[in-house]
């Protein structure tokens, strides 16, 4: 009895795994995006990136956007939030100068993910996975929009990074995001 139980759990993994291949290879994640505007195959963000290149040196530097980038390593993704109170249409976000994403909407308050496979550079290649074993590290995050460039310092939930040493310490963890103490809520 335990056999055919054993084997039955085989197949139905190997079943699995085989249209998990099959039926997700044009797609940057397992699981569907959040977003239904980011929800998207490779290849449809991959010409979307191209299209979007170069990177735009000569738009003017804005010094301020209230927004919030951090990248989950463990997890192979960025996650930006627009803390402004107004929505923002057409979003351009840059990683190194090199990667970037289309986010049609970004709304105010809501958590946007952005998966490393759906960043692409000017030759289609797409952010490396597993950036933490050192083969691409995120050292700047940028939003183009209404046609000025933001700088977004990125946040590493990583205690070690030597990122998090400039943006002092003290963060209370809410989810994936985390918020300086002064945003606690009282009794929290």
């Amino acid at each position: 009895m335990k056999m055919i139980t054993l084997r039955g759990c085989a197949a139905s993994f190997a079943a699995l795994a085989l249209a998990g291949v099959c039926g997700c290879a044009d797609r940057p994640t397992i699981f569907d995006n959040p977003d239904p505007n980011l929800r998207l195959s490779s290849s449809e963000l991959r010409g979307d990136a191209l299209a979007r290149f170069p990177y735009k040196e000569d738009a003017p530097k804005a010094r301020e956007i209230r927004a919030r980038a951090q990248v989950a390593y463990p997890l192979n993704r960025m996650e930006v939030v627009n803390f402004s109170d107004a929505d923002w249409q057409d979003v351009e976000v840059w990683v190194n100068h090199k990667y970037v994403c289309h986010v049609p909407k970004m709304q105010s308050r809501q958590l946007k993910e952005i998966h490393f496979p759906m960043l692409f550079d000017e030759t289609g290649n797409s952010f490396p996975m597993n950036s933490n074993k050192g083969q691409m590290l995120v050292r700047s995050v940028e939003i183009l929009r209404d046609g000025k460039m933001y700088q977004v310092p990125p946040f590493f939930p990583e205690s070690r990074s030597p990122f998090n040493e400039e943006l002092g310490s003290g963060n209370k963890t809410r989810g994936l995001l985390r918020f300086p103490r002064s945003s606690r809520q009282p009794g929290a």
